[in-house]
């Protein structure tokens, strides 16, 4: 039997691997930026594995942006793909070629977890006919919707919620804003809670509160607030609470009391710091319907490839 190939594809890495057995075989992370075009970091994964394009049974590319028609441009980075060549280049029927938002194979990979592999932020009861929200920053910010069928059958719904207008709760937020809208205009959420949204936020305080920016990279910025740093504390603060924000907004639009799922490469970096933060006063912050948010589990999610699994669950709903 041919394996099948999944692949998880953000803005800076290409997440590669066969899929047999239900099971994930031969991971491999690529970075983008070495390769032209998913087609070619695709031809290097097979090579390594001994496989040509041929020796596939069935793709599911999971990857940054929206996904219709034949042309695939990706959001946040260089590539672009049009799925009848890709399909011609591993000698697939284009039935066997499955193009999924990153999201919505983050959130089917949320049906794969171990109990290990997450983190209570805020404790609270799933309600099993209700959506569940997979929100995570990451070189963007991500958001899917999980929704049970029944019968241990599951359905994703993609969209791009990192792209909605980053919440304004306080003065102090207000202020921050102006700073990002004078460099940026619209401010989106994405703009603020991703990798490099950490540095933009970093700035912005310092522009607002009449500081030297003298950190250069969102690394700097965490190393510095896990140290102690009273300035850097206080910019990873306001990202979890408006972390926080963001999710809770997630949950009262979609009335998803079935969790929230925490994703992405950034958060787990601090995150006893994130345990301790805000964030749960951000996410439950909303006015009348504050009691709302009142038992609705959130978790930080530590898997180390839950898009991939995603992935491959697709591949599985699909047949």
């Amino acid at each position: 039997m041919k394996p099948s190939l999944v692949g998880d594809i953000g803005g800076t890495n290409a997440r590669f691997a066969l899929w047999r057995d239900e099971r994930l075989e031969a991971v491999r992370v690529l970075v983008t930026a070495d390769f032209a075009d998913p087609q070619l970091a695709i031809a290097h994964y097979l090579a390594e594995q001994g496989l040509a394009p041929g020796d596939i049974a069935a793709l599911c590319l999971a990857v940054a942006g929206p996904v219709k028609g034949e042309h695939f441009r990706f959001t946040n980075n260089h590539w672009q793909f049009v799925r009848s060549e890709l399909a011609a280049f591993l000698h697939l029927q284009p039935a066997d070629l499955l193009v999924i938002n990153d999201f919505t194979a983050m959130a089917l990979g949320m049906t794969r977890l171990r109990p290990q592999e997450r983190l209570e932020i805020c404790p609270g009861v799933v309600e099993e006919d209700c959506p569940a929200v997979v929100i995570g920053p990451g070189t963007g910010l991500g958001v899917g919707t999980l929704l049970p069928l029944g019968g241990g059958h599951w359905r994703a719904l993609p969209g791009e919620g990192g792209h909605v207008d980053l919440p304004i709760a306080t003065p102090r937020e207000a202020q921050l804003w102006q700073a990002l809208h004078a460099q940026l205009g619209h401010v989106r959420a994405e703009d603020v809670l991703s990798g490099s949204g950490l540095l933009r936020l970093y700035r912005a305080l310092c522009t607002v509160d009449g500081h030297s920016a003298l950190l250069s990279s969102p690394a700097q910025v965490t190393a510095a607030a896990l140290a102690g740093d009273a300035l850097a504390s206080s910019v990873l603060e306001q990202f979890c609470v408006w972390l926080g924000r963001a999710a809770g907004n997630c949950v009262l639009t979609l009335g998803a009391r079935g969790g929230v799922y925490i994703v992405g490469g950034v958060v787990p970096r601090f995150a006893d710091f994130f345990r301790s933060s805000g964030f749960a006063r951000g996410f439950a912050e909303k006015g009348s319907m504050s009691r709302y948010l009142d038992g609705v589990p959130v978790w930080l999610v530590t898997a180390e490839y839950p898009g991939l699994e995603g992935a491959g669950v697709a591949l599985q709903e699909r047949t």
